[in-house]
């Protein structure tokens, strides 16, 4: 299902494109002979049809998800640096403070997946292209600042916190911060 909401996607962006910057172009230059050619009749075909496939697939999708329940994301057992929300690690004791680090990232979905959003803002759901995009930013900048952690020899980040911003349009930024510190 999913692969057939990108093909509808990939198909309206396509059309959108073709349309609005060959077809209004030729149109104006050709305004006396008004003829529609084959190329235009297609991208504009693809712009409807690329809408149709992406209602439908959503509808398709969110009637099947309904029932379902949200899945836990897999633990990063193996992580060498400790990240903690809270300045007490119990049974371990902070022996240095290394200083603040921090992760940061811009994301934005490509117009295509934007496009399913927007419908599936109209017909209710949850929109998960922006739950997987945020999903994808905080791991970016989480791995960012503990690396930073890392190179400065650390064994934990305390007071982990995250900030978001709505840059443009889709487009979101994440900041990720922390005190680096060393453990007993």
């Amino acid at each position: 299902m999913k692969v057939l909401r990108h093909i509808g996607s990939m198909a309206f962006v396509i059309g959108i494109f073709t349309t609005l910057f060959a077809g209004l172009p030729w149109y104006v230059i050709v305004a006396d002979d008004p003829v529609m050619p084959w190329w235009l009749r297609i991208s504009i075909f693809c712009l409807v049809g690329g809408i149709l496939v992406v209602l439908v697939t959503l509808a398709l999708e969110q009637r099947t998800h309904k029932g379902l329940v949200e899945e836990p994301l897999p633990a990063d057992s193996d992580r060498a640096i400790l990240l903690l929300n809270s300045s007490v690690l119990p049974g371990r004791e902070i022996i240095k403070v290394l200083g603040l680090v921090q992760g940061h990232t811009v994301f934005a979905i490509w117009l295509g997946k934007d496009l399913s959003a927007i419908v599936r803002l109209i017909l209710g759901g949850e929109l998960t292209e922006y739950t997987e995009m945020m999903g994808r930013a905080r791991s970016i900048a989480a791995g960012r600042m503990t690396a930073k952690a890392a190179d400065m020899g650390a064994d934990a980040v305390i007071n982990v916190r995250y900030m978001t911003t709505s840059v443009v349009g889709s487009a979101a930024e994440l900041l990720v911060y922390g005190t680096a510190v060393k453990l007993s």
